[in-house]
Parts: structure tokens; C-alpha cells; sequence
């Protein structure tokens, strides 16, 4: 992973850009509405979907040694090509061996959560090879040499002003307005012509079906199509987890997708790959891989507490509903994998050394766990992991024995504990507490533990006896 800019800097740079928060407030509170009116007008039983769904993915994981030798078995019976990789090196390693074996220096990607995550195109640039993006936010992204901030709509952060100043810039681009049809008409353009003499394309997955061999993939562009069909050779990348064991379960997670991800009913295009191309038919690639790999998966799936992080189907609802990342942005996250999904996984995937302080870009407000389609209890995954990193956990995940505890905040909260477990303590400490105004307004950014949380919030005047006001409340039993 790329150096980190410290979380405090980046957090308050997003937050002062004004434009960006504008961008993903719109766009955020445009995909809740679609949403919610997709699941009101469309579903009859959303809630039993869900619960559908939930128990065929935990069955999927929970045969997930059975499911992947099945898928192995079946896929290879179809003429696909499987590889196995352990590593995120060890997946870019066998593109890149293909890329040799052929003679190819150059391939086109449809979008691949997968691909960012084994920083795929940094691999190949450095072997003197290139990765060209063909869906239009991630092309967007490659043009102006950033990163994705979402798992769905990658450069949902940039408005259509924004896209067409890049355009110019980047693709000499004449614009005569802004309107998304224009921009469409120049992206595609400039990728027709990439796509002439393609003759390696690359795709993610998103479900691959044991019992069938083939693997599914759904998009609303027609470039992943285009990726898949127009080269001679396929290569799909595939994390382990999402082999599901048939049909039916594959189509309960794409009905739940797409409602979850856009507010859409289906897709616009899907695309089930069962073989390459046989004689007589007029398309297609000659050969298809697809690459099952790792990387911590195995490790996750193992935990007691984070194994159900591995139901995430990569709808990206979690982050459309997170007040804290429309705040702030994927790119404060700093990693692959921002939002909510990705405070759970990215320190499992990646280590805690690396991503654990992400965990403090959440509220604990549940939203995310309320809109999972297949039910992660992400807010409790995310406090589970916070207790992990200051060393109350009891199976920390990887990277934790890199971490430098804070001494000093550990004793802090355990003298914490013992006030708050004390009736007697506690309620001597409410009445007190308005004294302790004088110590916060005045010595704010000298006060260890509390400086950085007082750097950002401000806590109320309290002039009375804080247990007697509570107690008057009415409707309050306080015992």
C-alpha cells in the first residue's frame, strides 16, 4: 500500500472541500431514495429475500472448501481454465505470466474491485506492461490519476463539470456542453478505439456457481461485455468467497444487488460465462481463466468474529447510508475498500497495523447494518475490531502485533470502567461533572486522551447537577 497522509490531515482536508461533500450528498441521498422506492414499489417480501440470502451465502462459506473443488471440477469440464492464487503477488503474477506466454502488453479491464485490491495496473506498469479502464468512472479515475471512493460508482465523487474539464485535459476532448450524453459520446469514442485489435480483456466476478462451473457478472455499461466477448483471451479474477453453490442462490444475490446498490430493479446487462467460445459460435474469447484467490479470506473465514464479513456482495449500501463517509469521501478511508464494509475487512484483509485507524470513521448509528442486504451486523464488526486494537480483544486479526499501544489511553479507560461499573462512583461523578467544563474549555489542547476528541466536538455547558436534571426528566426511571 501506498504511503498514508495521517487520518487527522486528510479527514479535514475533505471536510473543507465544499464541492466534493456537495457531490456526495447529492448522489448519496439520490441512491437512499431509489432504493427505498425499488424495495416499496417492486418487493412483496424484501425482509424474507434478505434472510434467503443470508442463509445461502453462510452455507456457500460454510462448504466453501467442497464449493471451490466443485466449482474447480465443473468449470475445468467446461473448458475454463482455473488458477489458484494465495497471495494478491501471487494473483498479478499469473496475469502477468499469461500476458508473457502470449506475447500481450497491453489489456483492457471491465471493473474489478478485485483488480484494485492486488493493485493490479501498479503491478503491470512496473513490468513495463499497461491496464487500461474501460468502465466509465474508472476511466474517469485513470485519466486524472486517482483512486476509487466507492465499491459501485468509483468516481461518484466528480460532477459532470468536473468529468468534462478532465475530458478536455486528458483527451483533448472539445465539449460544447456537459450533459452526460456528451460525455458518454466522447468516452465512448476514445475507448472503441482501444477496443480495436483487443486481444486480452479482464473482468472481476461477481458470483461464480459451483455445480455449474460458470461464473456471473452484472453491469449497466456495455465495456464489461465488450472486455469479456470482443478479445481472444479472458481473464476473470474471482475472490474465494463468492462461489455460491447454484442458480438460484446466485439470482437471490443479484435480485438483492442491484435494488441495494443504484435503487435498480436488474441490471442492464447480465452476463453468465459457462465456456470460451465453441465451434460455430460467431463471439467470444478463445480461452477463459479465471483466478480463485485468497489473500486473508482463508484467515477470515476462520475467525469467529469476522467470518461474516465475507457475506458482503460488494452492493456498496452501507456506504450510501453512512453519515460519516458522505461526509468525508472514500478517499479519506485510505484504502482499497472505504465505508463501513470497509472498516471491517480492510483491516482483516490488509492488517489493523495498516487500516485500523479508519475505525474511528464511524458514529456506531447502525444504519449500515440496518440496510445489508444479507445482514452483516457491520456496527458490531466495527466495535468488536476497535476493542481489538487497544488490546481487549481475545482473537485479534492480522497486523496486530505490529500496533503501538497507547499506554496511557489503556489506563485511562480502565480507571474509566471501574468509575462507570460503580453506582455510588458514577452518580458522585454525574453531579460533579459541570466542574469539569472549566478543564475542557481551557486546557482543550493539553489534555492527553481527550485533545484530539475535543479537537472536533465540544461538550455542553453543564451548569447543574447533571444525575438530579436526569432524573427530572420525565419519563425516565434512572435507578
Amino acid at each position: 500500500m501506498s504511503q498514508k497522509i495521517p487520518h487527522e490531515e486528510i479527514v479535514e482536508s475533505k471536510l473543507n472541500d465544499t464541492q466534493m461533500r456537495e457531490n456526495l450528498m447529492n448522489a448519496m441521498h439520490t441512491l437512499q431514495k431509489n432504493r427505498f422506492n425499488v424495495i416499496e414499489m417492486r418487493f412483496t417480501d424484501w425482509e424474507g429475500l434478505r434472510n434467503k440470502a443470508k442463509q445461502a451465502k453462510n452455507n456457500a462459506l460454510m462448504s466453501l472448501k467442497e464449493r471451490l473443488l466443485e466449482f474447480e471440477k465443473n468449470a475445468t469440464k467446461n473448458g475454463l481454465k482455473v488458477h489458484w492464487a494465495s497471495t494478491d503477488e501471487e494473483a498479478c503474477e499469473i496475469i502477468y505470466e499469461i500476458m508473457c506466454e502470449k506475447n500481450i502488453s497491453t489489456i483492457l479491464k471491465g471493473k474489478s474491485m478485485a483488480s484494485e485490491e492486488i493493485g493490479l495496473n501498479h503491478y503491470l506498469e512496473r513490468k513495463g506492461f499497461k491496464a487500461t479502464e474501460t468502465d466509465l468512472g474508472e476511466l474517469i479515475l485513470q485519466l486524472n490519476n486517482e483512486s476509487p471512493v466507492h465499491i459501485v460508482v468509483p468516481a461518484i465523487h466528480r460532477n459532470r463539470n468536473e468529468v468534462g474539464k478532465i475530458f478536455q485535459e486528458k483527451l483533448g476532448a472539445t465539449l460544447s456542453s456537459n450533459e452526460p450524453e456528451e460525455l458518454n459520446s466522447i468516452a465512448r469514442k476514445h475507448l472503441r478505439a482501444e477496443f480495436e485489435g483487443l486481444k486480452l480483456g479482464l473482468s472481476g466476478v461477481n458470483f461464480a456457481v459451483s455445480k455449474e462451473g460458470a461464473f456471473w457478472l452484472i453491469e449497466n455499461e456495455g465495456n464489461g461485455r465488450m472486455c469479456t466477448t470482443a478479445p481472444d483471451i479472458h481473464i476473470a479474477l474471482c475472490g474465494i468467497e463468492k462461489v455460491m453453490e447454484n442458480f438460484e442462490d446466485a439470482a437471490t444475490m443479484v435480485s438483492l444487488l442491484t435494488p441495494s446498490a443504484t435503487g435498480q430493479f436488474i441490471p442492464t446487462y447480465n452476463n453468465i460465462i459457462t465456456a470460451p467460445r465453441k465451434n460455430g459460435d460467431l463471439d467470444g474469447p478463445k480461452e477463459v481463466h479465471i483466478i480463485l484467490f485468497d489473500h486473508h479470506r482463508s484467515d477470515m473465514l476462520a475467525h469467529k468474529d469476522y467470518h461474516e464479513a465475507l457475506r458482503c456482495i460488494r452492493c456498496g449500501a452501507c456506504m450510501n447510508f453512512c453519515p460519516v463517509y458522505d461526509q468525508i469521501g472514500g478517499h479519506a478511508y485510505q484504502t482499497i475498500y472505504p465505508g463501513p464494509i470497509g472498516e471491517v475487512i480492510s483491516p482483516n484483509l490488509f492488517g489493523i497495523d495498516k487500516t485500523g485507524d479508519i475505525l474511528s470513521f464511524c458514529s456506531l448509528c447502525g444504519r449500515c447494518s440496518e440496510v445489508c442486504p444479507v445482514k452483516i451486523p457491520l456496527a458490531e464488526l466495527i466495535r468488536k475490531l476497535r476493542c481489538d486494537k487497544v488490546g481487549q480483544g481475545e482473537n485479534p486479526p492480522l497486523g496486530y502485533e505490529n500496533l503501538e499501544k497507547n499506554t496511557f489511553e489503556a489506563f485511562a479507560f480502565r480507571q474509566f470502567g471501574k468509575l462507570a461499573t460503580n453506582g455510588f462512583q458514577w452518580r458522585f461523578s454525574l453531579s460533579k461533572l459541570h466542574y469539569l467544563n472549566f478543564f475542557v474549555h481551557n486546557l482543550k489542547h493539553s489534555l492527553p486522551v481527550i485533545k484530539k476528541w475535543n479537537k472536533f466536538k465540544e461538550l455542553p455547558q453543564l451548569k447543574k447537577d447533571l444525575y438530579k436534571e436526569v432524573q427530572e426528566i420525565q419519563g425516565v426511571v434512572y435507578e
